[in-house]
């Protein structure tokens, strides 16, 4: 009766010790992270705005339908990243994502931006350059450091009416988002 316990003791803990190997694999061996879903918009170095979610329709990024969406794809690597223009007078904010789908670095217009956003993404490399005065950089810009080179900007507007949902995706169209050259 003691070896059946032990054995069944034993299997018991050899199980959860793979039951835990799994679970903290999986996701790095997962093929559809956010970086890998969200290249088919093509967003790298440039703001595309999302197709509006429509109800009872697959929504794979779980996107609210009452929000409009613009996003842009950068990688730190190439260079520093800016994010530049205005936007509407409603509510909106901006969230920088790392590649797997965690927020880095989060704004909305309550924080005294107002309508205008000038936002400088540097990796801690390009940081300690800004640091040292060998990066130039437009007076007013609000620098962010990132801890990941690739990175996601979201941006979310919120129309307070449906028929300026256009006037929305119009000026998130014309926001200026990538690495410069």
């Amino acid at each position: 009766m003691t070896r059946f316990l032990l054995w069944l003791l034993s299997g018991l803990v050899l199980g959860g010790i793979i039951h835990i190997i799994v679970i903290l694999t999986l996701p790095a061996l997962a093929d559809q992270s956010v970086w890998n879903r969200v290249a088919e918009y093509e967003a790298d170095n440039r703001m595309v705005v999302l197709p509006p979610v429509v109800a009872g329709e697959p929504n794979p990024l779980a996107l609210d339908p009452e929000l409009t969406y613009g996003l842009c794809r950068v990688d730190l690597s190439q260079g520093p990243a800016y994010l530049s223009g205005t936007l509407p007078d409603a509510f909106w904010s901006v969230a920088l994502f790392n590649e797997t789908g965690i927020i880095n670095y989060s704004t909305t217009n309550r924080d005294g931006i107002g309508q205008t956003v000038e936002l400088g993404i540097f990796n801690a490399a390009q940081t300690r350059l800004l640091a040292q005065q060998q990066l130039d950089i437009a007076e007013g810009l609000l620098v962010v450091e990132s801890p990941t080179d690739k990175l996601l900007i979201l941006i979310r507007l919120a129309p307070p009416h449906q028929a300026m949902r256009a006037r929305f995706e119009n000026a998130l169209k014309s926001i200026r988002c990538g690495t410069r050259s």
